[in-house]
């Protein structure tokens, strides 16, 4: 029986382009104004730190800081200490209304149906866990937030490698067969099948030919029901 349901963000919950077309740019106008500017603040201080170890330089200055994120920027890198510095600054745009967080039109009441059929709601995304919160807790469908149990990023593993997910699993306190993880990617889906979980992806446009998860379009096409075996 599944007791849980882990769910992806980008492709899954939320069009792609609004991290690309929106997010992405917003802070990477920001970005460098804003270290600058803010670099003595804990939060950002600590972010910083980090990324002075992943570089492995420790007296990195903030000039060298900043080329290197801006150099993950352009790799797409999943860099921790860039998500973490990406979701401060998209928190100003969330409390400033410059933008809410995208979810397709099926997402939010779906949610709520299974909430209230007593299965717990996690996230787990590439994006930091607060970049995760801000979207769900200014979306367009309102706050979102009481309906998750709790939200995961890089920092318990890829998302596409299987240790990730049975670190997710130990952490739920759950056992991976009462698991269900949705995504848009197969290569995710894969690894959290091989840990042992339930997967279903979410096929926005057209199928994906080379998978062998179940494929569904919409939240709402999703019969849990039928992983229960």
């Amino acid at each position: 029986m599944i007791r849980a349901i882990v769910t992806d963000i980008e492709g899954t919950t939320s069009d792609i382009r609004f991290v690309h077309q929106v997010l992405f740019p917003y802070a990477r106008e920001r970005m460098a104004d804003y270290v600058r500017q803010h670099a003595d603040e804990a939060e950002v201080a600590a972010a910083l730190a980090a990324l002075r170890s992943e570089l492995e330089q420790p007296d990195a200055d903030s000039a060298l800081l900043i080329a290197a994120l801006y150099r993950f920027m352009d790799e797409d890198r999943k860099s921790t200490a860039l998500k973490a510095l990406q979701g401060i600054i998209w928190r100003s745009g969330y409390h400033d209304g410059d933008f809410r967080g995208h979810l397709y039109p099926e997402v939010a009441a779906q949610l709520a149906t299974w909430q209230q059929q007593g299965i717990q709601l996690y996230v787990y995304s590439s994006g930091s866990v607060q970049a995760q919160q801000l979207l769900f807790g200014y979306s367009e469908a309102g706050d979102l937030q009481p309906l998750f149990c709790g939200y995961f990023d890089t920092r318990v593993g890829a998302k596409r490698e299987e240790v990730s997910y049975r670190n997710i699993a130990q952490q739920i306190g759950m056992a991976p067969a009462e698991l269900l993880f949705l995504s848009d990617l197969r290569q995710e889906l894969d690894a959290a099948r091989a840990a042992g979980w339930h997967t279903c992806q979410l096929i926005r446009d057209d199928a994906d030919e080379q998978s062998r998860h179940p494929q569904v379009n919409r939240f709402d096409q999703i019969v849990i029901e039928e992983f229960a075996g």
